[in-house]
């Protein structure tokens, strides 16, 4: 066992070396998110999808722009409406009268990175056909399925400050997202610098640093992490508390939560905590990794009650107490 860890740390280095490059690659454009830029990268590993919230004006979409582009990955942007159909994501068979038969026209769903800005403006047929996109990492066109090519991944962006119009995500919609991220506003210091940047004629080259291929090669090292059964007890200590919080002595929490976090919670953090811990070129896991991802992979998936709302205690809140009260193997 012990010899096939340092295999598995071994190859977690060597698979990880391009971490720091990539990093630097992306400053070159994007300034102060570097936990912002881990988080994606870390559910572009574990093949999973990200949902972000911030007011407009946060740099979302070049963000995402720019790491597919020092990764070699398609990108496309998807401005969601009310009016769109699920034609205009997926595609469409468009007739020939030439030829007299139906020919298939692929949407812009059909690249590596897509950014679904606004999801919550489309209804519900729109946000079902991406779910399928994203879940069975497939679409269906006149009744015949097309694989998406890989690595695929949707980064969805939310309002949080209009919400007239809008059609909101139902739960289980928003459970099938890794990671939920919040953007909030740059420090003075990187908003000096960002303004500098972007007010004069900003021409920075991005270089692509690693292909698809590599990615997919990182993919299969990041499974292969060893995760003590210690960890996999932290892991299931944690989504526990959030659905009995008696039992795990957090009582202050009793009548606040509505529904705790599902098993697909618990799944997501142990594999999120395996990215975690390949980004710091390590092939084991331990509960520092958890925790940095604790949040992240938590907070949606914790729904809170009418109580929770007027004692103005969120999800955030709860999943920050739960990681600060269950003990630490």
């Amino acid at each position: 066992m012990e010899q096939d860890i340092i295999k598995i740390n071994e190859k977690a280095k060597e698979k990880s070396a391009f971490v720091e490059l990539l990093f630097s690659e992306i400053e070159k454009v994007i300034v102060g998110r570097r936990d912002l830029l881990e988080k994606m990268v870390m559910a572009l590993l574990c093949r999973g999808h990200v949902l972000l919230e911030g007011v407009p004006g946060l740099a979302k979409t070049l963000a995402v722009n720019t790491l597919a582009k020092s990764m070699q990955l398609g990108f496309k942007r998807i401005q969601f409406t009310p009016d769109l159909l699920p034609a205009d994501l997926i595609g469409t068979q468009i007739y020939d009268i030439k030829n007299g038969s139906f020919s298939v026209k692929k949407g812009p769903v059909f690249t590596n990175m897509v950014l679904a800005d606004e999801i919550n403006r489309a209804p519900a047929k729109v946000q079902s056909a991406l779910l399928e996109a994203m879940q069975e990492k497939q679409v269906t066109i006149g009744g015949q399925p097309f694989k998406l090519e890989a690595p695929f991944m949707v980064l969805a962006t939310q309002n949080p400050i209009e919400q007239e119009g809008t059609y909101p995500l139902p739960e289980a919609q928003v459970d099938r997202f890794l990671l939920k991220l919040f953007i909030d506003y740059p420090s003075r210091e990187d908003e000096l610098e960002i303004v500098k940047r972007m007010s004069g004629v900003f021409r920075q080259q991005i270089m692509a640093v690693i292909t698809a291929k590599e990615i997919e090669e990182a993919r299969e090292v990041v499974d292969q992490i060893y995760v003590d059964e210690k960890i996999y007890g932290y892991v299931l200590d944690i989504v526990s508390a959030s659905r009995k919080p008696n039992d795990y002595g957090l009582s202050e929490l009793d009548g606040l939560i509505e529904y705790g976090a599902s098993p697909r919670a618990s799944i997501y953090l142990v594999t999120a905590a395996k990215a975690n811990a390949f980004l710091r070129h390590r092939g084991y896991v331990t509960p520092d990794d958890v925790k940095a991802i604790g949040m992240e992979t938590l907070r949606h998936r914790i729904m809170t009650t009418y109580e929770a709302e007027a004692e103005n205690v969120t999800s955030d809140d709860i999943v920050k107490k739960i990681l600060e009260t269950i003990p630490v193997p």
